[in-house]
């Protein structure tokens, strides 16, 4: 495929307030880790300077190999114990108001990192009783007694990213599938939680493509959806075949709103965890549901 020249609207400019300045000096004298600066993340600056930070947890090797991610692929190491606690305290020491956790798919554990994801849930909540959370899930291959141990957990928004159209995704997602993942919206929706999910446009796809999606995500009660651009990460990943206008972009958000998204994030920079703690006023969490 020909190479497609990047416009001059996905150009980075990162800024920075006193909010921003104090949580890198956090991240960096305590050596945190954080999605948002190890996957350099177009957005860092407008979200940590918001308080709002992404935790991947689980480790750094993902079991699966999809050609748009930059995520090291292979046999990941072991999952450390007490990782729950250290990120709790990292969201701590980072003085958060909202955060976000993700990880890499664990096929190799036999609760494929559910119990993991439980626990730092609840340390998370138990340490930090006045920060909000999101979570970024896996699709733990669409078993749902492993979602639900993430949903009992009760985090405030449960994020599971469909990442694009059903025609792409087996050329673009290596083991998960569409319909896998549109079962794990519907287990969310069904726990009394917020379903969100998450689109890259620029693979290739056709309008009425995205919008049989976003049907698709409604249909499995999903209430808010984030579009952004597909990056190449590599030469070695899924060619980009479109930059889409920001203009198709204010129609997808436009279009969704109108189809029933509670709220649809849409840009060329989005990422799924972009605006999130604007999300939480759609989050059907009670109270009582947080310690």
């Amino acid at each position: 495929m020909e190479h497609v020249k990047k416009p001059d609207w996905l150009k980075i400019s990162i800024g920075a307030n006193a909010r921003y300045t104090e949580t890198k000096r956090i991240v960096d004298t305590h050596h945190l880790h954080t999605i948002c600066s190890s996957g350099r993340c177009p957005n860092l600056g407008e979200c940590w300077g918001k308080g709002t930070a992404t935790f991947m947890i689980a480790g750094a090797i993902c079991t699966r190999s999809c050609k748009f991610c930059n995520t090291q692929s292979g046999r990941p190491l072991p999952l450390v114990p007490d990782e729950p606690e250290q990120v709790a305290e990292s969201v701590r020491l980072m003085q958060l108001d909202h955060a976000v956790v993700t990880s890499v798919d664990r096929d190799d554990l036999p609760d494929l990192g559910a119990s993991h994801w439980a626990a730092t849930i609840r340390a998370i909540k138990r340490t930090n009783p006045t920060t909000t959370l999101e979570t970024l899930i896996p699709d733990f291959q669409g078993r749902a007694e492993l979602v639900r141990m993430v949903t009992d957990a009760r985090p405030d928004i449960v994020s599971h990213n469909l990442e694009t159209v059903r025609r792409l995704t087996p050329l673009v997602r290596s083991v998960a599938r569409y319909d896998t993942s549109l079962s794990v919206i519907r287990l969310i929706a069904d726990s009394g939680l917020t379903a969100k999910s998450g689109l890259m446009v620029g693979l290739g796809e056709t309008e009425d493509e995205v919008l049989q999606a976003m049907d698709d995500l409604l249909e499995q009660g999903c209430r808010i959806l984030t579009i952004g651009q597909y990056l190449q990460p590599s030469r070695k990943h899924y060619p980009v075949a479109e930059y889409i206008h920001p203009e198709q972009f204010r129609r997808y958000k436009e279009l969704g709103e109108g189809k029933g998204f509670a709220t649809v994030e849409s840009g060329p920079l989005v990422r799924s965890s972009y605006h999130a703690e604007k999300h939480l006023k759609f989050s059907t969490t009670k109270p009582a549901d947080r310690p």
